[in-house]
């Protein structure tokens, strides 16, 4: 990867995808954004959950970013960030083809599968931001029903 990644850096990239969610939440739908920046620290694409809003099971964050960036040569050296520890779906993806990082904006309310990743030469920088917690914390207070939905429970 070409771009050093500091913590500024993870906190810029990461305002992007807050940003998402914060889009995500505001349209009735499930607070998680993604974005995908390339191995120059290009952003390449963006995207939020949108289950809710498209009545789609599989429009995660993460697919959106992934499916906004387009077709790229290759996904080696990219960093997808995302506010919340991806999904098992969503882990499939980074691994399938290939991106080499992954910045987490929190894992407090939900684990998904970002050990395994790490497992798999994926590097996982997990930030812990207290308003990414924050907001999921709200939202599942407020739709239990919709986030066990979301998560498969």
């Amino acid at each position: 990867m070409d771009q050093e990644l500091d913590e500024a850096l993870s906190q810029a990239w990461l305002a992007t995808a807050v940003a998402e969610a914060r889009a995500g939440l505001a349209e009735g739908g499930i607070p998680i954004g993604a974005a995908l920046y390339g191995p120059d620290g290009a952003l390449l694409g963006r995207g939020r959950n949108r289950r809710v809003q498209d009545g789609d099971p599989s429009a995660h964050a993460e697919t959106a970013a992934f499916r906004n960036a387009g077709r790229q040569r290759s996904y080696r050296g990219t960093t997808m960030v995302t506010t919340l520890s991806p999904c098992w779906y969503c882990s499939g993806l980074v691994r399938q083809f290939g991106i080499s990082r992954v910045v987490i904006g929190e894992a407090a309310t939900f684990h998904g599968g970002h050990d395994w990743l790490a497992e798999h030469g994926v590097e996982i920088v997990l930030v812990d931001d207290p308003e990414c917690v924050a907001m999921m914390r709200a939202f599942i207070k407020d739709n239990p029903a919709l986030w066990n939905e979301d998560i498969g429970e």
